[in-house]
């Protein structure tokens, strides 16, 4: 394994030597590993949802043309429907 050196702020220092001293983890190194998977986890789910958010903007625009609706016409439609 290679070794990286990193700077942290105090605070960080502190909840990594406290995560070793409570025993929920063996080292500094495990500590570091966990965040990094947690990182990388963070970072499929945001390409996943970019991803998303993509092909729901590409089935958007492939729907066909857009309709204008008077927004006061509109919300009078959606609470007789909600009444109703």
């Amino acid at each position: 394994m290679k070794t990286l050196t990193i700077s942290l702020s105090q605070q960080q220092i502190s909840w990594l030597q406290q995560a070793v001293a409570s025993g929920s983890y063996a080292s500094n190194s495990e500590v570091m590993r966990d965040a990094l998977r947690l990182w990388e986890q963070r970072q499929e789910l945001r390409e996943l949802e970019i991803n998303r958010l993509k092909r729901a903007y590409d089935d958007g625009m492939a729907s066909g043309e857009g309709r204008s609706i008077d927004a006061g016409s509109l919300l009078t439609k959606l609470k007789a429907e909600r009444h109703g």
